[in-house]
């Protein structure tokens, strides 16, 4: 008799583990949770993960951390990263380290599944002429800058030249929950 896969699922809002640990309970996935990098030593020597969900900020530390120590215990392990705080610098670096798809919050199980069923890229997909507004450069430079500080929004005020609150009020208006 086969097993169930293994589902790691590595995010530090509890309420939306458990939410996504029983959505894919349902689907028959055997899940195990974690809330960061500290956890997953303990967690891969007692098993190797079929699939993972990663969030990308987890409470004072990186998701990519997360995503590199996945990749480096087991290249096959199909490894999705979730944010609230999606940028183009970000998700070059999740897929450098090894994950397999980046997904903006909110996604759902569907989402995430069909994140884990594609492991290549689309060549198809189309490509748009259109330009990049000033919002979303602002966007991008804010998360370059947040992941370049390990996401401190102090010091990423410092180097952006903005007030803390300005920064902090930024982020919880685009902030994707």
């Amino acid at each position: 008799m086969a097993s169930n896969p293994v589902l790691l699922i590595i995010e530090d809002d509890a309420a939306f583990a458990r939410t996504l640990q029983r959505s894919f309970q349902r689907r028959d996935y055997e899940v195990v949770l974690a809330e960061g990098p500290a956890e997953l030593p303990a967690l891969l020597a007692q098993r190797t993960p079929d699939y993972a969900v990663v969030d990308l900020k987890l409470a004072g530390s990186s998701g990519l951390a997360c995503v590199e120590t996945l990749r480096a215990h087991d290249p096959d392990t199909v490894i999705v990263v979730l944010t609230g705080y999606a940028s183009i610098s970000t998700a070059v670096q999740a897929i450098k380290l090894g994950a397999t798809s980046y997904l903006a919050k909110p996604a759902n199980t569907d989402d995430i599944e069909r994140a884990f069923g594609m492991t290549l890229g689309d060549a198809d997909v189309p490509i748009g002429d259109r330009q990049t507004s000033i919002k979303t450069i602002e966007w991008e430079r804010i998360n370059e800058t947040l992941e370049a500080t390990g996401f401190n929004v102090s010091e990423t005020a410092r180097r952006l030249g903005m007030h803390r609150r300005t920064l902090a009020r930024k982020l919880e208006k685009r902030r994707i929950s």
